[in-house]
């Protein structure tokens, strides 16, 4: 299972020409704008095709702790064939959005999963990146480790790699950021 959210979600952004959806049937739950500027995009969004939930997972969910997952490590993979990534510098304007809001809101943020909203998206321009949780609980991150992530695999991921974005999957599969390219109209 924790496996197949993301393969789901590269695979939809392998042929998916204009990413307006991060996963189909995508429902945004929430929309606000961070950074000293208030010019990254964040949305919590929910894939309901791939959040159905049984009535025991919810129960268990709800009585359970919230899992941090700062500091762990992740498995970087970027999506081929070339195509151009996001551009790096764009990128980093959502890590130094995730940082201003580290010092000014708080170190972590904790993203549910199921109908109540798996993923946290951020957009800035052509950059897009999405953090989703894949276990049946809440999961909790740090906003600076996002933008390390960013700032590393951003430049990358590029057409000079043969690539066009790519994702951080954890080493537990309970987790992963996705970048890429998004194609303005």
């Amino acid at each position: 299972m924790h496996f197949s959210v993301a393969f789901v979600l590269s695979a939809f952004a392998l042929i998916s020409p204009v990413l307006s959806e991060v996963c189909p049937g995508q429902v945004t739950l929430s929309e606000t704008y961070i950074g000293v500027d208030k010019n990254v995009k964040v949305e919590t969004v929910s894939c309901p095709e791939g959040a159905l939930t049984r009535r025991s997972d919810l129960v268990s969910r709800q009585a359970s702790p919230v899992t941090n997952v700062c500091g762990a490590q992740c498995n970087t993979f970027c999506f081929t064939p070339s195509g151009g990534g996001p551009d790096p510098n764009e990128c980093h304007v959502i890590a130094d959005a995730l940082r201003y809001d580290s010092q000014n809101i708080g170190s972590t943020f904790t993203i549910n999963n199921g109908t109540t909203g798996n993923i946290v998206l951020m957009t800035y321009n052509s950059c897009e990146s999405f953090f989703v949780n894949q276990i049946n609980g809440l999961l909790e991150y740090c906003r600076l480790d996002w933008a390390s992530v960013l700032d590393f695999v951003a430049p990358n991921c590029q057409s000079t790699q043969n690539a066009h974005g790519g994702d951080c999957l954890a080493s537990d599969g309970t987790w992963f950021i996705q970048w890429v390219f998004l194609w303005l109209l």
